[in-house]
């Protein structure tokens, strides 16, 4: 398919606003898939709330230009898919990790995020980054701690008296 520059140009102002607006990206060598397995990758992303995007490299280049993939530069080389975290930074590698077990043709080039472009062996540790709603709960878990510590603690001094008077009243009782 061959692209007009106005194509070209909207293409890459479109690319370059999502990656401007993503949390992570991953970028992935998708040689030897064949239609059926895109339409499914595609379709995993979309429910992951994840960009893919298949462009050529020169136009993923100047695509990730001033956003935070700038590193990945380097890595744009042979054909790539671009995919993009627009939820939670770990939505994209978890899409290429849980579809590249089924289909080895889809291999992980470079990961980014925060800036810095890892290798593809940080797929892993990226695609366990907990999600926004587990982080939720774990921060609220982290907040509810201390509270019931502390309650626990101020609870323990009555509960204390209270066994030592039933103490005292049962060995009255058993006295008389």
């Amino acid at each position: 398919m061959v692209l007009r520059l106005d194509e070209k140009k909207a293409l890459v102002a479109e690319v370059n606003a999502v990656a401007d607006a993503a949390h992570s990206a991953v970028a992935v060598e998708y040689r030897g898939l064949n239609v059926e397995q895109m339409t499914e990758l595609r379709a995993k992303a979309r429910e992951a709330d994840v960009y893919l995007r298949v462009m050529k490299n020169t136009l993923a280049k100047r695509a990730v230009e001033g956003t935070g993939f700038e590193c990945l530069k380097d890595s744009l080389k042979g054909p790539i898919m671009l995919a993009f975290s627009r939820e939670d930074p770990g939505s994209a590698a978890r899409v290429v990790k849980d579809f590249s077990k089924d289909n080895e043709a889809l291999v992980a080039v470079s990961v980014a995020i925060g800036g810095q472009a890892y290798e593809a062996s940080e797929l892993d540790r990226v695609a366990s980054l907990p999600t926004r709603g587990q982080a939720i709960a774990m921060l609220a878990g982290l907040m509810r701690a201390p509270v019931e510590k502390l309650v626990r603690t101020l609870a323990e001094a009555p509960t204390k008296v209270v066994r030592v008077l039933a103490a005292v009243r049962d060995q009255k009782e058993s006295g008389q």
